[in-house]
C-alpha cells in the first residue's frame, strides 16, 4: 500500500498553497512574496536555549499590545499570520461547518480549511474588489468563520470600513469574522482594532513579515476579545514562539524598531509611487490597480509574456493569471530603487 493512501482523503485531494519559495525560480530580484527588500539588523540578547520558552512571552505580548493600542489580554502570539488562520478554524469549526472567503484573495484561507476537512464557501469580490454583502448574507447558513483581507492580497484594495461594520453586524451570534491586516502598517488609520470592544466575534490577524521586514522570523499575532483569545489558547501548541523569535520581535517593537518600521513604510510608499509613474508610460501596461500595501497589481496586454520574460532574466514576480478575475495580471512587490528600475528596464525591452 502506498503511504499516500493512508493519508486522510481530503489531504490526498488537497492542492497545497503555492508559496513564493515553493514556486521556486532562479532569480537575483525577488519581488513575488511582498517582503521588504532589506533585512533589519538585530542581535540576539537572550541565549537561554536550554529552556523551553514561555507559552506566550510576556514581554512580546505587552510590546505588541502597546503597539496595537489594546490590552495584553487581547493578544495571542503565533507562528506568522498563517498559524492564526488555522488556529481559528481548528478552534471554532465542527465537521459540518464551513468557512467563507471572498476571492481573489489570500489562498491560505481555503488551504487551511481544506486541511482541517472544513467546507469552503466563496463569494467573489465585486468588480471594484469590494465585499458583496447581500450575497455574503445569503450564504451565511452553516458558516462559522468569515475571512476577509484588508488591504486585500493580491489586489491591494482597502475594504470599505462601512462594509466591514455591516459584515460584523450580520454575522453577530453566528460566525467569527477574521480581518486579515497583514499590510495594515501601510494604512494604519484603517485598522479594525478600534472595533474590538464593540464586536466580540471580531478577530484581527497581524504579522511582522511585511512592514517590519521580518518575514524570516515567522511571528504573527491575533487581536481579539479575551473570550476569543482564551479559546485560541486552548488549541495553540505549548511552546509556539522560539526564544530567538521573541527576542528579536521585542526589539522590533521597541521605540527604535518602530521608527525603523515607519521608515520602511515611507520608503515603500515613495518607491510605489515612482513605480506607478513609470508603469504608466509602458505600452504593455493595460491597468494599474490602486494599492494600499507594499505591492502593485498590474494588468498587462499579455501578462504571461511579461511574467516569463522577467522570470528568464531572474526577476521573479507573482503571476496572478489564474486567479478569479485577474487574467493577465501580475503582482509586483515594491523593491529597492535599483530593483524597481530593473523591472521597468526589462519590460521596456520586451
Amino acid at each position: 500500500m502506498r503511504i499516500t493512501q493512508l493519508s486522510r482523503k481530503n489531504i490526498q485531494a488537497l492542492t497545497p498553497y503555492q508559496s513564493a519559495r515553493r514556486l521556486g525560480g532562479k532569480g537575483d530580484i525577488w519581488l513575488n512574496a511582498n517582503e521588504y527588500p532589506l533585512s533589519p539588523d538585530f542581535d540576539l540578547q537572550h541565549r537561554t536555549f536550554n529552556r523551553y520558552p514561555e507559552a506566550q512571552p510576556e514581554a512580546l505580548v505587552q510590546a505588541y499590545a502597546n503597539y496595537a493600542k489594546v490590552q495584553p489580554e487581547n493578544v495571542i502570539v503565533t507562528r506568522g499570520g498563517d498559524e492564526s488562520i488555522e488556529l481559528i478554524i481548528r478552534a471554532f469549526c465542527e465537521n459540518d461547518d464551513a468557512v467563507l472567503y471572498c476571492p481573489p484573495t489570500y489562498g491560505m484561507y481555503a488551504v487551511s480549511a481544506e486541511t482541517c476537512g472544513i467546507a469552503c464557501k466563496t463569494v467573489p469580490l465585486t468588480e471594484e474588489f469590494q465585499l458583496n454583502l447581500p450575497e455574503i448574507e445569503r450564504q451565511l447558513t452553516g458558516v462559522k468563520v468569515v475571512f476577509v483581507c484588508s488591504p486585500n492580497n493580491p489586489t491591494g484594495t482597502l475594504l470599505k470600513r462601512s462594509d466591514l461594520t455591516k459584515l460584523l453586524q450580520i454575522t453577530a451570534g453566528k460566525a467569527i469574522v477574521v480581518v486579515d491586516e497583514a499590510y495594515i502598517e501601510f494604512c494604519p488609520e484603517s485598522t479594525m482594532a478600534t472595533e474590538l470592544a464593540t464586536y466580540p466575534h471580531l478577530a484581527i490577524v497581524r504579522t511582522l513579515s511585511k512592514a517590519f521586514a521580518l518575514a524570516g522570523l515567522r511571528c504573527g499575532f491575533t487581536l481579539a476579545n479575551k473570550a476569543l483569545i482564551d479559546v485560541l489558547q486552548k488549541v495553540i501548541a505549548p511552546y509556539p514562539i522560539p526564544v530567538p523569535v521573541s527576542d528579536i520581535a521585542v526589539q522590533a517593537l521597541s521605540e527604535q524598531g518602530l521608527s525603523q518600521m515607519q521608515a520602511n513604510v515611507s520608503e515603500v510608499i515613495t518607491q510605489r509611487q515612482w513605480l506607478i509613474e513609470q508603469l504608466k508610460t509602458l505600452p504593455q501596461v493595460e491597468h494599474i490597480f490602486d494599492s494600499n500595501a507594499n505591492y502593485l497589481l498590474v494588468k498587462f496586454t499579455d501578462g504571461q509574456k511579461v511574467f516569463q520574460h522577467l522570470w528568464d532574466q531572474g526577476i521573479i514576480l507573482r503571476n496572478q493569471h489564474t486567479a478569479l478575475g485577474l487574467a493577465n495580471c501580475i503582482r509586483l512587490t515594491i523593491g529597492t530603487a535599483a530593483e524597481n528600475q530593473r523591472v521597468i528596464n526589462a519590460i521596456q525591452h520586451i
